[in-house]
């Protein structure tokens, strides 16, 4: 039976470093002294508390906390952790903690589920992390406070310019309605040799629109030489794809966006590549001299056969994606090697990597990237790694994964924002986004926290407005010739785009940087892959909506507290949710109320609503959200 605790008896943690609060983080620099205060009412009956703590996968220590003194009936405590120290010989680490209350008759222990909020119960449950990084890591700067905009190259524009014409492809000219190449049931094989023409060249006709939106970061599907018209089956990581215009599209796109201020980020797929590519060359596409057609090939210690040469190792045992095996010296070096793949690219003036599948990604070859490119673009370069968990605490393989401890990554894609902002819009479950918020800004470092990709979609899942619309339907029984075709019915969507403009604000004020996928804002629609990589609907966009991501663009342009303001979550109750962002210079509050009814917040002071340009009177309307200016005398409550 749990031991239940009335609330004025519940103890209090704070963390501070260096004299400033620091009680909702929970990864700190090499070096940094935390001193924790525990303030204890007496009415816990506590006569000592103990910080337990372990190294990952280690044996727990015992660290007494010195009683300090008493105030007005509260006990306080104190304890100092030397980052140091605890990591030893070590440059970083992650370590795992708890409070003990001893009792005499008992022993009580604290329980988080969220990495700040903690409950007591009668044993050891759920630790609080502690991430310890290298000293020195940071993210750069440049990044946060963008705007990001995720372009799939083949559904953009098609721009003027010259492009390869290849007799292997299906081109569908149908750029309007146009469906995209789908296979009769999910999971079949599927070409994906039907194209529409988008390019590079369209890209960087499309400068002034970006712009428009506040767009600062462009994230670029791949673009290398491949067969298929997603491009993650790399041919030639050498060579820009012909149909995308080759070298001289994509050279001209870099410099049309340095002009208009916008950074280039590739998409890296190094885990795999075609089995149609130089390197693996199964069909004598290359000439016969890659592993699968060569058993002299350079490159057959690049992959993983278990039987030369119909049986390798492929990404999720998909054929055409042969594994590449990183542990090979030439294969590693020649990505992410010095004069390498990665640095090839950074040279040319692309100022950051997004890495596909970056669980598959070794540690060791993780660390050659982060060197070489870091060195090569005088650590102005991104790092961004696709993890769909919270990365501090990400297993893999059956290892746990080291992406913030200084060596590897920047910052990563936020799925879990994504979770918790779709169920919270749907469901009106504040605490449960609240949560998700709370525990992935507590273990990850702050640097990161600025700079995570907050996604509401991307290629691989279904189009934004089509998952608000459906409210979660399974759509597993319906076919793909149903889903190609099918589109909300106009009341659907109408609720969809009330939620979208929700969720895109959510997006815009919390921390990170937010990406939209091409066409989201325009409001366009679409299932699963691929039915959510539809062209972009130019002239037929949703005006309204655009307009109002534009708004959006704007109050992060207009506000530089979100680029390097703190969060709190100042109330997560049923289905409201409020939370400030809060700098030396500025305060703003962002309360959300999923509820049916309008609801009341009072705040001390005036303050002014950012998205309507009205003065704040105490109320936020059914369904609906407020991002509040809040004037320098006044506090929140």
């Amino acid at each position: 039976m749990l031991t239940k605790i009335v609330m004025s008896a519940m103890p209090t943690i704070r963390k501070t470093v260096n004299g400033v609060d620091a009680s909702y983080r929970g990864a700190f620099a090499l070096g940094d002294n935390i001193q924790f205060t525990v303030e204890v009412p007496r009415k816990l009956g506590a006569s000592a508390v103990v910080l337990r703590l372990c190294e990952d996968g280690g044996a727990d220590r015992d660290y007494p906390l010195r009683f300090h003194s008493t105030d007005l009936g509260i006990d306080i405590y104190e304890g100092k952790i030397d980052t140091a120290v605890l990591c030893g010989q070590k440059d970083a680490g992650l370590f795992f903690y708890e409070f003990l209350f001893l009792r005499g008759f008992d022993t009580l222990f604290t329980n988080t589920q969220n990495q700040v909020d903690f409950t007591l119960i009668p044993h050891s449950a759920g630790r609080f992390a502690l991430t310890v990084y290298e000293k020195g890591y940071t993210v750069p700067s440049w990044f946060r406070g963008k705007v990001m905009y995720h372009v799939f190259v083949d559904r953009f524009y098609c721009g003027k310019g010259e492009v390869e014409k290849r007799d292997d492809v299906i081109l569908n000219e149908e750029w309007e309605n146009g469906i995209p190449q789908y296979a009769k049931k999910n999971g079949e094989p599927l070409a994906n040799n039907m194209f529409f023409g988008g390019n590079l060249w369209g890209v960087a006709e499309k400068m002034d629109y970006f712009r428009s939106l506040g767009v600062g970061i462009l994230y670029l599907s791949p673009i290398f030489r491949a067969y298929s018209n997603h491009k993650y089956d790399t041919g030639d990581y050498l060579e820009i794809d012909g149909m995308f215009g080759g070298e001289a599209a994509f050279r001209h796109l870099l410099k049309q966006a340095k002009k208009a201020d916008i950074r280039i980020m590739l998409d890296g797929v190094f885990n795999h590549t075609g089995d149609n590519s130089r390197y693996f060359d199964r069909y004598g596409t290359y000439g016969g001299h890659g592993a699968y057609s060569d058993p002299d090939s350079e490159y057959r210690d690049w992959f993983c056969f278990r039987s030369y040469p119909d049986d390798y190792e492929a990404w999720w045992g998909i054929d055409i994606l042969p594994k590449l095996n990183l542990n090979s010296q030439a294969c590693r070096e020649f990505l992410a090697g010095k004069g390498g793949v990665a640095e090839k690219y950074i040279r040319m003036g692309i100022d950051g990597w997004r890495l596909d599948v970056a669980d598959e990604l070794s540690n060791d070859f993780l660390d050659e990237l982060r060197n070489t490119v870091k060195r090569a673009s005088h650590n102005e370069a991104i790092i961004l790694g696709e993890v769909w968990e919270n990365a501090a605490l990400k297993e893999a393989y059956g290892a746990r994964r080291r992406y913030f401890q200084g060596k590897q990554l920047d910052s990563v894609m936020n799925y879990p924002f994504r979770n918790g902002v779709l169920h919270y819009v749907l469901n009106g479950d504040a605490c449960f986004f609240a949560n998700i918020l709370k525990e992935i800004y507590a273990t990850y470092p702050l640097d990161v926290c600025h700079s995570l990709m907050n996604l509401l979609g991307t290629h691989d899942t279904e189009r934004i407005l089509t998952v608000l619309g459906e409210e979660n339907k399974h759509l597993q029984d319906e076919s793909n010739d149903i889903l190609a075709r099918k589109r909300l019915s106009p009341e659907k969507r109408s609720i969809a785009l009330a939620r979208l403009k929700i969720a895109a604000v959510l997006q815009y004020t919390v921390y990170g940087v937010p990406s939209i996928f091409y066409g989201d804002e325009a409001g366009l629609e679409g299932y699963h892959d691929p039915f959510c990589r539809r062209p972009f609907p130019w002239g037929r966009e949703d005006e309204e909506l655009l307009a109002f991501y534009r708004t959006l663009g704007e109050l992060r342009r207009e506000h530089a507290v979100f680029a390097d303001g703190d969060f709190y979550v100042e109330l997560a109750e049923s289905a409201v949710l409020a939370f400030s962002r809060k700098s030396k210079h500025e305060k703003i509050l962002v309360i959300a109320n999923m509820e049916h009814h309008e609801i009341s917040y009072a705040i001390a002071g005036k303050a002014n609503d950012l998205l309507t340009r009205t003065r704040y009177e105490g109320r936020v309307p059914a369904e609906s959200v407020v991002v509040l200016s809040v004037e320098a005398d006044g506090g929140m409550q």
